[in-house]
């Protein structure tokens, strides 16, 4: 009888693999010919974050409002409340999840149960521990933080400027962009003969970033650039520079190139930044290929998009491109 029992149990495990493997487009077809597409998003009250979303919906509105019923969690920058939202996805049975991961290593696992689990899954942005998923769409922060890195370094060489401070404020440890854009930049940076770099940290936080700025202000009398992972970053630093009086002894570069008068190309032209690099939401691109993976065509495993450097020359090209009403 023992044996009997454990027979049926391993046959309802078979069964309900199966069950959850099955096609994307047949289980559509039962819910009225519409895709059910979530985004775990891993932090909405960043601008960044938030343009993401802006996105996302005017895409889902504009082209797909027909065959996607489309909604948006927040983490608010928690890896436990992502992995609690992530699990509740897995629940709903969604066909596709679209997850930017707080932090790589503590998701992974709840993202691999979302695939075992039957679910197509695009990562975007920020990769995992483990490609765990169908797709990575992204940018190339190594990449992003070298070009970040090049312009300090000509910045500091065109400008003659002997034993050098500057200040890096980072993003949050343990994400992959803040470890990849601070390893390209430093590529460059480390290698101005004489420099002295100080490093923070601000979680990506603008009010962050400014409180910790106020602090290096007061312990360094000089500060020739602060190169900062995000711009909401760069310009709590320029806020708490201006605020010492001290905002001209110094130049601010920043990465995200956002539209829109709050994002950092408004910034650029404003003077505000020197600087910033347009780092794609990959947030279009995300969802164009979500529909053609639940309308089963091919898609690569990998998309990387290319960044865009940011100066005065070229601020109001990309801010009339990029800024949506």
């Amino acid at each position: 009888m023992r044996n009997v029992v454990q027979l049926a149990a391993a046959m309802l495990v078979v069964w309900a693999v199966a069950g959850c493997g099955a096609d994307t487009a047949d289980r559509a077809a039962s819910d009225g010919g519409r895709f059910k597409v979530a985004f775990s998003q891993c932090n909405s009250a960043e601008p960044y974050r938030a343009e993401q979303n802006k996105i996302f919906r005017t895409a889902v509105a504009e082209k797909y409002a027909d065959i996607i019923d489309f909604s948006i969690t927040d983490a608010q920058q928690d890896n436990s409340r992502q992995i609690a939202q992530i699990e509740n996805i897995i629940l709903q049975g969604v066909d596709l999840l679209i997850v930017a991961p707080n932090e790589a290593a503590p998701l992974t696992r709840v993202v691999r149960n979302a695939h075992e689990s039957g679910i197509k899954v695009i990562c975007l942005e920020r990769d995992l521990a483990e490609p765990v998923y169908d797709m990575f769409v992204g940018a190339d922060n190594v990449v992003i933080g070298e070009m970040a890195g090049q312009y300090v370094k000509d910045y500091l060489e065109s400008e003659g400027i002997e034993n050098p401070v500057v200040v890096e404020m980072k993003g949050l440890l343990g994400t992959r962009p803040q470890a990849e854009r601070h390893e390209g930049a430093r590529k460059y940076i480390d290698t101005v003969p004489d420099v002295r770099v100080i490093e923070e940290v601000a979680d990506w936080l603008q009010s962050e970033a400014r409180r910790r700025m106020e602090t290096l202000l007061q312990a360094n009398p000089r500060i020739d650039v602060v190169y900062a992972h995000n711009d909401p970053m760069a310009v709590g630093c320029f806020l708490a520079a201006r605020d010492a009086g001290r905002e001209e002894e110094m130049i601010f570069v920043g990465v995200d190139g956002l539209g829109g008068e709050a994002g950092g190309i408004k910034k650029v032209m404003d003077g505000v930044l020197q600087c910033t690099f347009v780092y794609p939401t990959c947030a279009a691109e995300a969802l164009d290929f979500a529909v053609a993976m639940l309308q089963g065509e091919e898609v690569p495993e990998r998309v990387i998009l290319e960044p865009v450097k940011i100066t005065k020359e070229n601020a109001e090209e990309w801010y009339n491109k990029t800024t949506i009403e």
